[in-house]
């Protein structure tokens, strides 16, 4: 399955039916009177998150999508049927936009919620609604009104709790492998990685999702490589693990050179929580080693850890380092989410 994390629809609600103009006609019936009903409303578009998707490769072979109008009113006062509802399926951490890719009118980001985008046209009146003591014939009915439509992007940001960042071929695919049981596209050339990767880290009975995207490179903001819309995939992450070749020239370089990436994108990915280590490390002698790591301390303003997932040197102390941080911005989360509880508990009028 290919992933595609962005994708541009076409949706329209349906449009209410037409109410009827009718008039009861019945053998030995002395008086009949009006009895056009009325037209049945049109269908809504609904936005669902379920469980099983991970990307919108269903939208690139389907972009426009129409609800069912309302059926027409009929006489003997039977209103016309609604139409059904315009069902979109997306998977947990899509955003909805507007036409113009920055106004967000929905954020899904928990399986089974629902949003209903657009409405449904109502159903005009048949003449049976405006008979009256002065008009006791009316030969009048109302059309249905027309359903909203527009057009939307669907962006898929995946919901991770840290993710990984750096140059390319700085070891985070390699490092995902290592710590999950995700098995990304490994080599030694850049880009491998061209698309987000997920894995679940397990401590014991803890764990969270680790989240690998492409590599950035200078300029990366400007289109350089594949770009910078793939750090959205982290924007949702608690912290942020940032690897460093040690066998690259310039270890506070490569450091400089995401960071400046990072502040280019913004959505406060430079102000995140972040874990700078080396990766690489049983490469180099102990000498080199020294020299890269003063570089990066330089560059980042305290000591990196170092790593190689290819020995399993100094994986342990980086996955402690990013679960406590994740474990406490779940503390504080539950934390904010238990405040309007408590008040609510402690109020008496």
């Amino acid at each position: 399955m290919k992933f595609l994390d962005q994708a541009k629809v076409y949706v329209k609600a349906g449009d209410g039916g037409a109410g009827c103009v009718s008039f009861r006609r019945e053998k030995f019936i002395e008086f009949g009177g009006p009895d056009g009903g009325d037209g049945g409303r049109g269908g809504d578009v609904v936005i669902a998150c379920v469980d099983g998707l991970n990307t919108l490769i269903d939208y690139r072979y389907q972009q426009h999508f129409r609800a069912r109008n309302g059926g027409h009113g009929m006489g003997a006062q039977r209103t016309g049927a609604g139409g059904a509802d315009a069902l979109l399926k997306v998977p947990r951490g899509t955003q909805i936009l507007d036409d113009d890719g920055e106004t967000l009118l929905a954020d899904m980001t928990e399986v089974g919620q629902e949003v209903v985008l657009l409405r449904g046209g109502n159903g005009g009146f048949g003449n049976l609604k405006f008979k009256t003591s002065t008009n006791q014939a009316p030969r009048r009915a109302n059309a249905g009104l027309v359903g909203e439509e527009r057009w939307l992007w669907l962006r898929l940001k995946l919901i991770a709790d840290a993710g990984l960042v750096g140059l390319p071929n700085a070891g985070k695919s390699t490092f995902l492998a290592a710590t999950t049981a995700a098995k990304p596209k490994i080599a030694d050339y850049p880009f491998t990685t061209l698309h987000p990767g997920l894995g679940v880290v397990r401590s014991g009975e803890r764990e969270f999702v680790l989240a690998d995207i492409p590599g950035l490179i200078e300029g990366a903001h400007e289109g350089r490589g594949v770009g910078d819309r793939f750090l959205g995939h982290v924007e949702r992450c608690r912290v942020l693990l940032h690897l460093v070749d040690a066998t690259g020239e310039d270890a506070g370089h490569a450091y400089e050179t995401v960071r400046t990436e990072l502040e280019a994108y913004g959505a406060g990915l430079d102000e995140k929580p972040e874990i700078v280590a080396l990766s690489k490390v049983d490469a180099l002698t102990p000498e080199i080693l020294a020299e890269r790591s003063a570089e990066l301390e330089a560059a980042c303003g305290r000591p990196p850890l170092h790593l190689s997932a290819a020995s399993g040197e100094g994986v342990a102390a980086a996955l402690r380092g990013l679960l406590g941080i994740v474990e406490e911005a779940r503390a504080t989360e539950r934390q904010l989410e238990q405040q309007p509880l408590a008040l609510a508990q402690g109020w008496h009028p």
